[in-house]
């Protein structure tokens, strides 16, 4: 579609003046190309400009400033390169000082002199082997993590899938034990890597007393058997990775592992879980109830409800999507999708049945759950 038909209907929708419209324009030029149009579920010929028009239109003219001015000042978007820098920076700032202290604490050194220390620089190279790298959806980028350290980590240490049956359990073991020349050698690290955990809810959760999530799959594998004793070593470590996470996700995470802790005691969960991130959205970024009234106005009254419907996922997070999935409140959208903790004026979309309000999304989402 023509660019600068859009933007003077744009202009017309808006009421701009000559001034303000050569303004916008800029930014809204600047913004598309380096940014917003590099989101992947725009459907064919629609990019961001032809999105905000659409997007806008469902507001009133009184309401179409704020929404317009809330995507302008609040909005934040993860772009490709910026998503591929938090995996690059993964190794370097939170696996290798991770090692490095692992290292000191076995050696009884402090930090600074394991790469003085011969020895010590070679346990290092050894931990390193020992420690694998499990992608818990296809949005833990793991191709790129193994582009990015080619040399450093193996293909046999890169797992692309969360589940792993006993027999490729045996055959990861059997790699490192040839790799390493040495018959007992177990591993010491496992890092499960996914991209983005809002709420910590698809991390682990409890539903009608039952313990669910991507960690209780992965303690259901590791603990058939005797593979664990198996696999890894008697004190292996077990680390989960976001490249961007949120201090809602962390809290609540910390609090439901120390819960499913002491409801199943130390011999039915993991020893310890380290928890990091690469970027951290702190709790001020996330729009709430009390916050941004204006918007908020928006939030409540351009909704429709049949968003959550039969949806039992969405269920899994609160009655009420206003604010997104466990009403994160989240104004974020990543290139490659937006996530449903964003607040649901950005990416839903409804027919508006029943005299309801039709959503039209800013950036439609791909839905991962039914």
């Amino acid at each position: 579609m023509n660019q600068e038909f859009v933007l003077g209907k744009l202009s017309e929708l808006m009421a701009w003046d000559d001034e303000k419209s050569r303004r916008e324009f800029a930014w809204l030029r600047l913004m598309s190309r380096m940014k917003y149009d590099g989101y992947q579920e725009f459907l064919a010929g629609m990019r961001f400009i032809e999105s905000l028009t659409d997007w806008l239109q469902q507001f009133k003219p009184e309401h179409r400033g704020i929404a317009y001015d809330f995507i302008k000042e609040n909005l934040v978007f993860i772009s490709l390169a910026e998503m591929r820098h938090l995996v690059e920076l993964f190794y370097p700032e939170t696996v290798q000082p991770r090692l490095i202290r692992e290292v000191a604490q076995r050696r009884k050194i402090p930090p600074y002199r394991v790469w003085a220390d011969a020895a010590a620089a070679t346990e290092y190279t050894n931990l390193l082997r020992k420690s694998l790298f499990l992608e818990l959806s296809d949005g833990g980028r793991i191709d790129i993590f193994r582009r990015a350290n080619a040399g450093l980590i193996g293909n046999e240490q890169i797992v692309t899938a969360p589940r792993i049956n006993e027999e490729k359990w045996r055959d990861l073991l059997k790699d490192l034990r040839n790799d390493t020349k040495d018959g007992t050698s177990r591993f010491a690290f496992v890092y499960l890597v996914d991209d983005f955990t809002a709420s910590g809810t698809t991390l682990l959760r409890k539903e009608a007393d039952k313990w669910k999530g991507k960690l209780c799959r992965f303690w259901e594998d590791v603990s058939k058997g005797d593979i664990a004793k198996e696999i890894f070593e008697d004190d292996w470590k077990l680390c989960v990775h976001h490249y961007i996470s949120t201090v809602q996700s962390e809290t609540t995470f910390k609090q439901r592992d120390a819960d499913l802790r002491n409801e199943s005691g130390s011999d039915n969960w993991f020893r310890t879980i380290e928890f990091s991130y690469g970027m951290q959205l702190p709790s001020e970024f996330a729009v709430r109830e009390e916050t941004l009234h204006a918007f908020r106005a928006l939030i409540e009254g351009y909704y429709d409800d049949v968003i959550i419907g039969n949806n039992d996922h969405m269920k899994k997070g609160g009655e009420d999507a206003r604010y997104g999935f466990g009403k994160c409140g989240l104004p974020l959208v990543l290139e490659h999708n937006t996530p449903n903790n964003s607040i649901a004026l950005l990416w839903s979309e409804t027919c508006g049945a029943d005299g309801k309000h039709a959503m039209r999304p800013l950036f439609r989402r791909r839905q991962r759950h039914s």
